[in-house]
Order: structure tokens, then C-alpha cells, then sequence
């Protein structure tokens, strides 16, 4: 009796030890698939304040809230479920899908570098949809979780090839997690931002000469703020990109483009200490430039035909940012003043 007990423990704490080391597999697979969706996540923390700013403050939380549990169905019940399927019965498309979302990234950076160095004017006019009631509300926050699906698209894509040797079940399980993670950092980023300059202007109601100071940094600081988010976002969508594209290359037979990099790298990476710092640093700014050219190649070629879809931001859509983001600092400035 003793005897089956100590049997019946071991059996217990084997599969304890079984069940603790994949715990650890799917937190280690959840973090190097979310890392490697890194520059899309900062794309998507700097796309989504635009969208509520210039609304009033009273509903910039909730229409973040609709948008976040947009993007939670958009991942779990749409994407996830397709990409498990496809994982299943057809893997071989997946690198295709996945350059498929890599040049998606590059024309998107390339379209900002591209209109950041043309210094591209908007008309001004129509007040931001947000001010125009419920519906057009509605219509914003509808158009907003489109963008986050083609993001999140990208995401769940770029996750799922990181874990693609790992069962379907964990699989699932890592890309649930990563779905939930990514999803609660962005719009918790988000939800700090668009309110950033409410707790700066609250602290500036105070008559503490600190909070004053404190609060006339966050109102003023926003801006940068917001730029500093959109350029790196700008750069992590070509690098990331790019890097798609030159590892997709290599996998499909094409060699010489990751060859390249890799002979770039050379030099630098037996420099003691800091060598494979330097060499990242190589691979990143090469992935980067042939994210760049590579976009610039897209928008030629297919610019036109993406900005017409009904995910494809347009230039009424680039309007519609500015102008909202114009009437927002028109807000701010005078509900400070």
C-alpha cells in the first residue's frame, strides 16, 4: 500500500516538473514572440492616440476601452483561430503571409518617412468626428479597430512564425498570452497618453510651486512626447520590416541580401565586450534601410491601390488626424488657460 502511495507521489511530482517546464517553454515562447513584434506594437501605441484626441476628456477613456476590446476580438476570435488552421493544414503559406505583413510594415514606414521629407500640408476645415456626436464617435472607434486589425494581423502573424515548432495547443496558448499582453500595454500606453496632459494640467492647479513646475512639463513635454513615440515607431516598423523581408529572402533561396549583412557584421562583432552589441547594431540599420527601399518600392507600385481599400489609411484619414490633433492642442490650450 505504502509502496503504490510513494509510486502514486513520484507520478504526481513528475508531471508537476513536466507541467512547470512547459510553463516556463510557453512564458519564454510569449516573450521572444512578443519582442519580436516590437516595432508593430510601437506603431500601434503611436497610431491609436489620434483617434481620441480632440474628443472631450470625458470620453477618451471610454472610447479607448472600445477600442482595446476591438482589438482583444479582432485577435482571439478572428486572427488566432485562422492562423491555427492555416498552421495546421497549409504551414508552408505562413513565410508568405508573414512578407506579406513585412511589406505592410515597410510601405507604412516608408509612407511617413516619405511624407515627413515632402513636409505634406493638410486643409483645414472640418472639425474631428469626435466632436460631431455619437455616430461620427462610433465611426472613428470603428475605424480605429480596423487599423488595429491589420496591426494586430501583423502581430499575432509575426508571433505565431516564432513559435512554429511548438504544438498547436501551446501554440494556442502562447499566442493567447501574447494577445493579451500586448494588447493591455498598448492601451494602457495609450490611456496614459491621451491623459498625460490632463494630470499635467491638474498638477498646474495646485499651489504647490513643484506641481506647478511638474504639470507645465507634462502639458508642454506632450508633443514631444508624441513625436518621440512616432519616430521610433517609424523606424522599428522599417526595421522590423526589413528584417522580415531579408530573413524571408534567405528562407525562399534568395541569399544575397542576408549575406551581405552578414559580412557587414563581420568586422565589428569581434570587437571585445561590445562585438555583439555592434553587430545587432548593423543588422538593425541594414534591416532598416532595405525596409525603407523596400517600401519606397510598394508605395510605386501599389500606393495608390492600398489607399482606396477600406483598411488603407487615406489621405482624408491623414487629414482627419491632423486635424484632430489641431483642435486638441486648441483644447488643451484652452482649458489651461
Amino acid at each position: 500500500m505504502s509502496g503504490g502511495l510513494v509510486a502514486l507521489l513520484d507520478d504526481v511530482a513528475a508531471l508537476a516538473r513536466i507541467a512547470a517546464a512547459s510553463v516556463d517553454d510557453v512564458a519564454a515562447g510569449a516573450a521572444k514572440a512578443g519582442a519580436k513584434a516590437a516595432g508593430v506594437v510601437i506603431d500601434d501605441a503611436a497610431v491609436t492616440p489620434q483617434y481620441v484626441s480632440g474628443a472631450d476628456p470625458s470620453r477618451e477613456l471610454p472610447m479607448i476601452k472600445k477600442i482595446f476590446w476591438g482589438s482583444i476580438r479582432n485577435k482571439l476570435l478572428i486572427i488566432l483561430p485562422a492562423l491555427l488552421l492555416i498552421s495546421a493544414f497549409v504551414p508552408g503559406i505562413i513565410p508568405f503571409i508573414l512578407m506579406l505583413g513585412g511589406s505592410y510594415l515597410c510601405y507604412e514606414g516608408a509612407e511617413k518617412v516619405w511624407h515627413k521629407l515632402r513636409g505634406g500640408h493638410h486643409e483645414a476645415g472640418q472639425a474631428p468626428a469626435v466632436e460631431r456626436g455619437r455616430d461620427a464617435e462610433a465611426k472613428v472607434v470603428k475605424g480605429a479597430i480596423t487599423t488595429d486589425f491589420i496591426l494586430s494581423c501583423e502581430i499575432m502573424v509575426i508571433s505565431m512564425n516564432e513559435v512554429a515548432t511548438e504544438s498547436i495547443w501551446v501554440r494556442a496558448f502562447i499566442l493567447v498570452l501574447v494577445a493579451f499582453a500586448i494588447t493591455v500595454l498598448v492601451y494602457g500606453a495609450v490611456a496614459l497618453i491621451v491623459k498625460m496632459d490632463d494630470i499635467g494640467l491638474h498638477l498646474m492647479a495646485k499651489d504647490s510651486a513643484r506641481s506647478k513646475r511638474i504639470g507645465e512639463l507634462l502639458v508642454k513635454g506632450m508633443p514631444a512626447v508624441l513625436a518621440a513615440i512616432t519616430l521610433v515607431g517609424t523606424f522599428a516598423m522599417l526595421w522590423v520590416g526589413g528584417h522580415i523581408m531579408l530573413q524571408g529572402a534567405h528562407d525562399l533561396g534568395w541569399h544575397a541580401p542576408y549575406d551581405l549583412v552578414h559580412v557587414l557584421e563581420h568586422p565589428v562583432e569581434t570587437v571585445p565586450v561590445v562585438g555583439a552589441l555592434l553587430a545587432w547594431i548593423v543588422n538593425t540599420l541594414c534591416s532598416a534601410v532595405l525596409g525603407l527601399a523596400w517600401g519606397l518600392v510598394v508605395m510605386a507600385v501599389v500606393g495608390p491601390v492600398i489607399k482606396v481599400l477600406p483598411f488603407g489609411r487615406s489621405k482624408e484619414g491623414h487629414e482627419e488626424h491632423t486635424e484632430t490633433s489641431r483642435a486638441a492642442g486648441q483644447l488643451r490650450g484652452t482649458r489651461q488657460g
